[in-house]
């Protein structure tokens, strides 16, 4: 498959790109260099290969799905600079 100018217009106008026509000759020799990449891709034999869910092979580890409580202030306010009272203190932002 081939492009030409008015097809990458085209698509350009679709995908909301604005494109000057000086760019074209460009866009078109890129856009035609990656569907030559993706046919030549197209040609190899993957009828053995078994599909991938993940490439590592490995499962994440799960954690249980336990329901904490979550109020340990104390343990969470440990590593504050600054903090007062149960929160943190930031810098102002807004005048």
């Amino acid at each position: 498959m081939s492009l030409d100018k008015a097809t990458v217009r085209e698509i350009a106008r679709l995908a909301r790109i604005d494109v000057p026509d000086q760019g074209l000759d460009a866009m078109v020799g890129d856009l035609n260099g990656i569907l030559a990449w993706v046919e030549a891709l197209n040609e190899l034999d993957t009828a053995a290969v078994e599909p991938l869910a993940n490439v590592t092979g490995h499962d994440l580890p799960a954690r249980a799905d336990t329901v904490t409580d979550g109020d340990d202030a104390a343990r969470v306010l440990a590593n504050a600079p600054d903090p007062i009272d149960s929160f943190f203190a930031v810098p102002k932002v807004v005048e």
